[in-house]
């Protein structure tokens, strides 16, 4: 094991052993020194992972969160998302559905926004609320308008019912309870507090 030359040197000059352990023991003031340091260094370093409370708002990043460019599904123009809320509000009192896809059959709330969307574009939409909220472009629910889609989370689960916004604070849904698609506020003292999501069925811009 080598040994520190300084110290080596001492002791052959006292006839005694070269002290192994010399060169990695301070001396107590050294060691005082070393301690204050690192303890300085550590709240200096614990200090700068913690954000100061008094920090202004102006200093923090105001930029908004980007939403990924996805190939979101859309409708053609805003006629038909027009057309979407005519359409739904044709459909009042259809009675409700597990799994229904079609007016006749009864309708379930995701069952009857694809159904919608089909008639007015020919195109189809997933038969299930966490699809269809998947497939749509997202918006914040204080930017709905007239069909837009609203989502909420009623089984414990995100966007596990949905319904078209008609304007007004209302949307239209198909409800298992009272069994037929019907017009509801938004600030019901039900369905508020459960809201999880908006989606536009128009391209962004």
């Amino acid at each position: 094991m080598p040994t520190c030359p300084h110290t080596a040197h001492i002791s052959a000059a006292r006839g005694a052993p070269p002290a192994l352990d010399a060169c990695t023991s301070a001396p107590p003031s050294v060691g005082r020194t070393l301690s204050f340091t690192l303890a300085l260094a550590l709240s200096v370093l614990a200090g700068c992972s913690t954000t100061p409370t008094s920090a202004p708002v102006s200093s923090l990043p105001q930029t908004a969160p980007q939403t990924p460019d996805r190939d979101y599904f859309a409708l053609d123009n805003s006629a038909q998302t027009q057309e979407l809320v005519l359409y739904a509000l044709g459909l009042l009192d259809t009675g409700y559905r597990f799994g229904g896809r079609n007016p006749d059959a009864g309708l379930d709330c995701s069952g009857m926004v694809s159904y919608i969307v089909e008639q007015i574009s020919g195109r189809k939409l997933p038969h299930n609320a966490a699809s269809i909220a998947d497939r749509t472009r997202p918006i914040d629910p204080s930017e709905l308008q007239p069909g837009d889609l609203v989502f909420f989370n009623t089984q414990k689960k995100r966007h596990s019912h949905m319904g078209i916004y008609i304007g007004d604070g209302k949307f239209v849904h198909a409800p298992s309870s009272r069994g037929v698609v019907r017009v509801e506020r938004l600030d019901n003292r039900y369905f508020a507090p459960r809201i999880d999501g908006a989606r536009s069925l128009l391209e962004s811009g």
